[in-house]
């Protein structure tokens, strides 16, 4: 394997080295099929496979071809304590991802970014002594990598505290001042360290003062954004961690983690700018809109909410020739899914043309609806996106919202002084008949007040969904 096989640019390589960056090229390559895979919801699961499969192989021949500045390999002992701690987050992994309710799954999500950042700051950290501070480029990536890396960990954390309803919202207009007076400092900081003409040794406070500003300016950049605009926090966030891993990877001069990086970090971007396209909001406006409990500019009185028995809403429902299911996050508090997916097929059994309105922010992470109903095996061309259902809304008997509230509010349409005002919906209020299922007569997680649930055609059935959706398949089975 330390056969010299040629030369390039006037220095020797090996035949192991040859294979090993061959094996970075194939993983790349697996990276990039499953993402492809990725993209569909009954391809998924094989992209996942493919993907993880494209990172056993970099790691694997890492260990056994990779040689260190001297050219000896990996000593045993490094190899064990990787192994070990492979072994460890697997063993983690596994139990976590087992155990984890759906409810929880963007709690989750954001727990697994965050250690994705840290470890890219941890990376940084540690290699900054070692950097030629001639090398500008070189230096450049390894602080882009700890500014990056610390602010999505950090930023990352939060967005789970506010997922889990362990940390609150900080509703204040000066929070956009400070964000961008730290933002500012921290980048000042970096370019000065960048060309102090110092030593490593003598930066040495100076990294860690980055790495506090970097941290800090992570969680005062998450914490004035308001809960409905989560979806898109967590996805940015996302793609700050594919960023970061590959500064690391450019550290390292390793050719999977930095297409690795790149490929996280541009699928998250391009989601980031689709779903903000779906609020029909600027990402700037997002990150310093602090989007949701604000009052609306109309503050009319809104009426009653009217209730229906079950029985009426089974006959509704029997009787119809199309159903729209319009879930939320309700669906998943209430673990409702399974339930949900018999109630649609008792209809279908009747005649009844049932779909699944999917809006791309609905849920507390991107795609969590799809992957709700997926778990309860519901078909996937029975899930339909916002913009291919509208049309079809006013030829719609029944319209089922099932714990969802901002995503069908029309006075995104209707109250240009809205929070929501401009936000694409699920027209739910043009179908012929809607039902709300609620658990009370609170507000949305966006904390504004939905019309939809006060209007002519709406009837409301409140309590747990499970429970009211299992009475209800009751209810139709016995007519």
């Amino acid at each position: 394997m330390n056969q010299v096989i040629g030369t390039l640019n006037g220095a020797p390589f090996t035949m192991g080295e040859t294979l090993l960056e061959l094996s970075y090229l194939v993983a790349a390559l697996l990276f990039v099929f499953g993402l492809k895979l990725l993209s569909h919801p009954e391809t998924a699961r094989r992209g996942n496979l493919w993907a993880a499969g494209g990172m056993f192989l970099g790691m694997l021949t890492t260990l056994l071809l990779h040689k260190t500045d001297s050219g000896t390999p990996i000593p045993m002992a490094n190899v064990w304590i990787i192994l070990a701690a492979i072994g460890v987050g697997s063993v983690v992994g596994w139990i976590v991802a087992r155990k984890i309710k759906m409810t929880a799954m963007p709690q989750l999500v954001s727990f697994y970014n965050a250690t994705g950042g840290a470890a890219s700051m941890l990376v940084a950290l540690l290699e900054f002594p070692n950097a030629n501070m001639s090398n500008k480029g070189s230096v450049l990536v390894t602080l882009l990598g700890m500014i990056i890396g610390a602010v999505a960990f950090s930023g990352s954390m939060i967005a789970y505290g506010k997922l889990d309803g362990k940390v609150g919202d900080i509703r204040s207009g000066l929070m956009k001042y400070v964000n961008i007076l730290l933002m500012l400092v921290t980048f000042g900081l970096a370019i000065w360290m960048l060309f102090s003409g110092q030593t490593p040794a003598d930066l040495n406070w100076a990294i860690y003062l980055l790495m506090v500003l970097s941290l800090l300016y992570g969680v005062l950049f998450v914490m004035p954004i308001g809960g409905a605009d989560m979806p898109v926090v967590i996805s940015l966030l996302n793609s700050f961690t594919g960023i970061a891993a590959a500064m690391a990877g450019f550290i390292y001069h390793n050719q999977a983690m930095i297409l690795g990086g790149i490929l996280v970090g541009a699928a998250g971007t391009i989601l980031t700018v689709l779903m903000c396209r779906a609020m029909n909001r600027s990402l700037l406006n997002v990150i310093i809109g602090a989007f949701g409990g604000g009052p609306s500019s109309a503050a009319k009185e809104q009426g009653e909410m009217k209730e229906m028995t079950l029985s009426d809403a089974a006959i509704l429902m029997s009787y119809s020739q199309s159903v729209v299911i319009v879930p939320g996050y309700g669906l998943a508090v209430a673990q409702a899914q399974h339930v949900c997916h018999e109630l649609d097929t008792l209809l279908s059994n009747k005649g009844v043309n049932v779909r699944y309105a999917i809006h791309p922010v609905a849920g507390r992470m991107p795609g969590h609806m799809n992957v709700l109903l997926a778990e309860a095996d519901v078909p996937y061309g029975q899930l339909v996106e916002m913009d291919a259902i509208n049309p079809d809304m006013p030829n719609t008997d029944v319209v089922v919202v099932i714990g969802a509230n901002d995503v069908v509010n029309p006075a995104a349409i209707t109250d240009p002084g809205s929070p929501i005002a401009g936000m694409p919906i699920i027209k739910a209020h043009e179908a012929k008949n809607i039902i709300v299922m609620k658990r009370g007569r609170g507000k949305g997680y966006a904390g504004i007040e939905n019309e939809l649930f006060f209007g002519e055609k709406t009837r409301l059935l409140f309590g747990n969904a499970k429970d009211t959706l299992q009475k209800l398949v009751t209810e139709i089975k016995s007519l």
